[in-house]
């Protein structure tokens, strides 16, 4: 029992941001249940951890999601991409996006990118993991190639 704790305190400390719990139980609702198309997640940095900033219900689009990305800030999300197969088959792959524009500040760039691993481990099931600089980099086309 003690050195689980003891592992514990060592994680966090190494870590930077931590993981609000609503963030893990919004990507779940998400992977699971299908309630979200997509979670847009955002660092905050009083708190210190990563938090849900927007979700989009599962009628969105891909452009809805790629509109609620701020222009000029780094975030993380994750899309739940739905498509057909060749076979004819309904398919679904989860991608997480780490969108990090290149006229983003230098603090948030690196900020973003010093979290990044910590928290896509707890997102346990992403198929897919696209880093892009710019909204090419994430064109609906790369998700579908990365899909198939």
């Amino acid at each position: 029992m003690l050195k689980r704790r003891r592992h514990c305190h060592q994680a966090n400390a190494s870590s930077g941001m931590g993981v609000a719990e609503n963030s893990k139980n919004t990507y779940l609702e998400l992977q699971r249940k299908k309630v979200f198309r997509y979670v847009i997640f955002k660092i905050d940095e009083k708190k210190k951890e990563v938090v849900v900033e927007k979700t989009g219900d599962p009628s969105e689009s891909y452009n809805d999601f790629t509109a609620s990305l701020p222009e000029a800030d780094c975030r993380y999300a994750v899309y739940d991409f739905d498509f057909v197969t060749s076979e004819n088959c309904q398919k679904s792959k989860i991608f997480f996006i780490a969108w990090s524009p290149s006229v983003s500040r230098i603090r948030s760039k690196m900020l973003y990118s010093t979290s990044k691993d910590r928290f896509r481990r707890e997102l346990q099931g992403i198929h897919y993991e696209i880093q892009a600089t710019d909204p090419t980099e994430m064109d609906l086309e790369v998700i579908r190639e990365r899909a198939r």
